[in-house]
């Protein structure tokens, strides 16, 4: 008994230690594509992204409900975007431009401390 009440103090103070010390944070990455960019694409034809287009455009991360902006994320020239967030639930969008839209968004991820979540999105452009 006496040993227990020793352990108690130690026991106690690693419990409030794991509570407020915040979780390794997970990754939100993936790939984005964007098409088509005119009016006549045949299928199978390859056609360059510039830069440009996705740098106009963003990956938007808002809180679980999808109302309170968390991280706007640039995309890169490849069309790779990489964000690092605490672990958690989050609703992914994207910025419209014009008439874009996306089947995959809006789209709810969780987040979990030290993994690596891959999410993936298609831009219709809507030039047809």
């Amino acid at each position: 008994m006496k040993n227990l009440l020793l352990l108690l103090p130690l026991l106690i103070v690693l419990f409030l230690f794991s509570c407020s010390t915040p979780g390794e944070p997970g990754i939100l990455q993936g790939k984005v594509s964007i098409g088509p960019l005119r009016p006549v694409e045949r299928p199978g034809e390859v056609v360059e992204v510039p830069c440009e287009v996705y740098e106009t455009r963003k990956i938007m991360v808002y809180d679980a409900s999808g109302n309170k902006l968390i991280e706007q994320v640039d995309i890169d020239c490849n069309g790779r975007y990489v964000v690092d967030l605490p672990p958690g639930t989050y609703t992914v969008d994207i910025n419209r431009i014009g008439i874009d839209s996306s089947a995959e968004v809006p789209h709810q991820v969780e987040i979990a401390s030290g993994v690596t979540l891959r999410f993936d999105i298609d831009i219709d452009t809507g030039i047809r």
